[in-house]
């Protein structure tokens, strides 16, 4: 058995959280980001359009979770 991704093992416990409370979060129609349900522009596209029904931020969390990040972030960008 090899090891486990640390990362993914964080993506992991992070979707749980999310899957838990969905209605704290949206997901971002641009770059299919979950953010914050308070965020007005997404931190990762500064798209303004947002998904925010419950089963589909759940089942956004449970991809994301499986999968290495794809998004390129400000702080990748330094």
């Amino acid at each position: 058995m090899g090891q486990e991704d640390p990362t993914l093992i964080e993506r992991a416990k992070r979707a749980r959280r999310i899957a838990r409370n969905p209605t704290q979060y949206k997901v971002c129609c641009g770059c299919d980001s979950i953010v914050a349900a308070k965020v007005n522009l997404c931190p990762n596209c500064h798209g303004y359009r947002f998904d925010n029904d419950r089963e589909h931020v759940i089942k956004q969390a449970k991809a994301l979770s499986q999968r290495e990040q794809q998004t390129v972030l400000s702080e990748d960008l330094l």
